[in-house]
């Protein structure tokens, strides 16, 4: 009888470990992490993440993660926020959140939203916007721009020949900058729900 394959639920005991420690651990911890009796069979699973491309090893011969290592799966079905329907059953997609949200590691940035005058564009107080370095826009991209030494998130919108930056909340006034300096174009946000102790 053939042995029934935990590679899926030992890389993300690994995932755990690294989420918690941010590196992937020798031998003898992968062993004491997973309950191996031997260090042979954590070189085994490791082998195995590897060539499934989950591991790389560095030219010094570390072990460090891929982008695959940080794919979660993505259900087939949504979510309603109104009435519960059935759940799709069908197998999940994989997906990197760095691969879903970044485009461009080297130019992106993460900026905390403070404030609510982008509330209807769905960026809220505490969300993160995801920012991409550049300084220029097209008319309607979400833009960070400097005003008066200070930093704002706005929709970029043009007036005649002048752009404005137009706030996504009726409350506040459109802003017209001169000159208008462009940082970054917001490219997506998240938010965390977990209580902060």
């Amino acid at each position: 009888m053939a042995r029934p394959n935990n590679d899926p639920l030992h890389l993300t005991a690994l995932q755990d470990y690294y989420a918690l420690h941010r590196l992937i651990p020798s031998y003898s911890a992968i062993s004491a992490l997973l309950g191996f009796r031997a260090k042979n069979a954590a070189a085994s699973l490791v082998g195995r993440l590897e060539d499934a491309g989950y591991l790389r090893r560095t030219p010094d011969k570390r072990l460090t993660p891929t982008e695959r290592f940080f794919e979660r799966p993505r259900s087939i079905g949504t979510v309603r926020a109104g009435l519960p329907e059935a759940v799709d059953s069908a197998a999940a997609d994989m997906v990197s959140l760095d691969a879903m949200l970044v485009q461009k590691p080297s130019q992106t940035f993460f900026m905390p939203i403070k404030g609510d005058s982008m509330k209807d564009a769905g960026l809220l107080e505490g969300d993160t916007a995801v920012c991409e370095r550049r300084q220029r826009a097209d008319v309607g991209e979400i833009v960070v721009a400097f005003i008066n030494s200070e930093v704002t998130i706005k929709r970029l919108g043009k007036e005649g020949e002048r752009y404005v930056l137009k706030p996504e909340n009726k409350a506040y006034a459109v802003l017209r900058p001169n000159p208008l300096e462009i940082l970054g174009v917001v490219t997506g946000s998240f938010r965390s729900y977990r209580n902060k102790r």
